[in-house]
């Protein structure tokens, strides 16, 4: 089942980004990771505004790849430094549309 990896970070010293960048995008392709957006072009349109300066947004085709490039020991150094130079929070959610799982919220009709 296809999966998505949302990181938003705060980035607290810029001393690991430019190799994070780099070195991560192949690590990540390596394990059938696809970044569909890396920006700092955050625009909050409802709610209270989070306190970051980036968000990622990758997909993968199941929660077991994600899980392996986390612990790849060619990625767990630069995941460890982004954690040093920054506050991050990862989470992953899937692609089911838990409209018509839950009784109150059906599909609509499309015609």
């Amino acid at each position: 089942m296809t999966v998505y990896l949302i990181a938003e970070l705060k980035v607290t010293d810029e001393a690991w980004l430019p190799d994070y960048v780099v070195r991560v995008h192949e690590i990540a392709a390596r394990h059938n990771g696809r970044y569909l957006s890396r920006s700092t072009n955050i625009e909050t349109l409802e709610g209270e505004p989070r306190d970051v300066t980036g968000i990622a947004l990758l997909e993968f085709p199941s929660r077991d790849d994600v899980l392996a490039l986390m612990s790849d020991p060619e990625y767990v150094p630069y995941g460890e430094a982004r954690r040093r130079g920054s506050i991050c929070h990862y989470r992953l959610i899937d692609d089911t549309d838990i409209a018509g799982a839950i009784p109150y919220l059906t599909k609509p009709d499309i015609a």
